[in-house]
């Protein structure tokens, strides 16, 4: 918040340097006066929200409930989003810093990439926590996420019981490099293996896709269909939007009774669930995952440390080490339960589910 011009911001203001009519438009928000900046508050320290991307749409969840939580906690919040670039997420880093983060909340773009990020910041003092994805070759001070590998055990369950355990399968995989994706993928063979090896299910198709893309998925989906003559029994993609990509090919193709299982719960996802296009989804809540990082950030903030609760687990680290970790349970949305699990626990509105009424 800029001081209006009686606080410093007459013509004669020593930091202004500007006319009267100059630091009136600053007092409107509308220039830059460097002299009327309130400085930073030492009891409000700031904290910086680093995301991959804001161009899907539960980031936007992720951005406006951390940053509500970090201001209930007395923290002033500030987020950056990268669009899925490394370089441009390293600047962020650097601006945050620049900025006087005193944490920085990281969502990789890439987790491998993102040592550099811990160690850049780790220079200035700063801690780290890793959100939603793992980061690897760096310490980080604390990680929060979704239960990844859980994620892809759900569905792959679903689509056994769904297929009887045989057919065709296509693995839609996430970014390549990202833990999110390699432990999604992880779940799915924790459950399918035994399947594979004995001949009943056949991993057709599986393929990583540059910023988890519902346009690449789609190809892949067409391509898939092709191979196999449309004999595709299930399809497994690791977020909402290549789900949309896999129905869309399924439908386009008109093949009947293909299970499809996505994640995030988008809207358009779980009104495609409620309508019968599309099988499944899993539910990663997003609120109790970005009020947890807060909480996190709030307390290496001011303390450097973070105190032990429920829902913490020791969990492998980067570099060899145990990195704290806060592990968010998800759940499998399915047509009976998805007003209780998305609509009645406010995650979507009914308006934009008119299908699962």
């Amino acid at each position: 918040m800029r001081r209006p011009a009686a606080f410093g911001c007459g013509p004669a203001a020593s930091g202004c340097g500007l006319a009267a009519f100059g630091c009136a438009l600053s007092a409107l928000g509308l220039v830059a006066c460097a002299g009327c900046a309130r400085p930073a508050d030492p009891s409000h320290p700031k904290v910086a929200l680093l995301l991959s991307t804001l161009q899907e749409e539960r980031y936007q969840k992720d951005k406006a409930y951390f940053e509500a939580a970090a201001k209930k906690l007395g923290l002033t919040p500030f987020t950056l989003a990268a669009d899925n670039d490394n370089a441009r997420q390293l600047n962020e880093v650097e601006d945050a810093l620049a900025r006087g983060a005193k944490v920085l909340v990281i969502q990789p773009t890439d987790s491998a990439a993102a040592g550099a990020y811990v160690s850049k910041a780790h220079e200035h003092g700063v801690p780290v926590v890793a959100y939603d994805r793992d980061i690897k070759n760096g310490a980080v001070d604390y990680y929060v996420a979704h239960d990844s590998f859980k994620v892809g055990a759900l569905q792959a369950e679903a689509a056994v019981q769904a297929t009887g355990g045989e057919g065709n399968y296509v693995l839609l995989d996430g970014q390549s490099g990202h833990s999110v994706a390699i432990e999604i993928a992880r779940g799915y063979y924790s459950v399918l293996q035994p399947l594979i090896d004995a001949g009943k299910v056949h991993v057709v198709v599986e393929k990583s896709h540059d910023a988890w893309s519902p346009e690449q998925a789609l190809k892949t989906v067409e391509d898939a269909i092709s191979k196999t003559q449309g004999h595709i029994a299930a399809i497994l993609a690791n977020n909402s939007g290549m789900a949309r990509g896999a129905v869309q090919a399924v439908q386009a193709a008109r093949l009947p009774h293909v299970f499809i299982a996505g994640a995030d719960a988008d809207a358009a996802n779980v009104e495609y669930v409620c309508e019968g296009k599309q099988s499944v989804e899993v539910l990663k809540a997003i609120k109790p995952l970005a009020e947890r990082a807060a909480e996190v950030a709030a307390q290496l903030a001011r303390t450097g440390m973070v105190a032990a609760r429920g829902g913490a687990l020791a969990g492998e680290g980067s570099g060899g080490g145990k990195t704290p970790v806060a592990a968010v349970a998800v759940e499998l949305v399915n047509p009976a339960n998805a007003r209780s699990l998305v609509i009645d626990s406010g995650f979507q509105s009914a308006s934009a589910l008119p299908a699962c009424k």
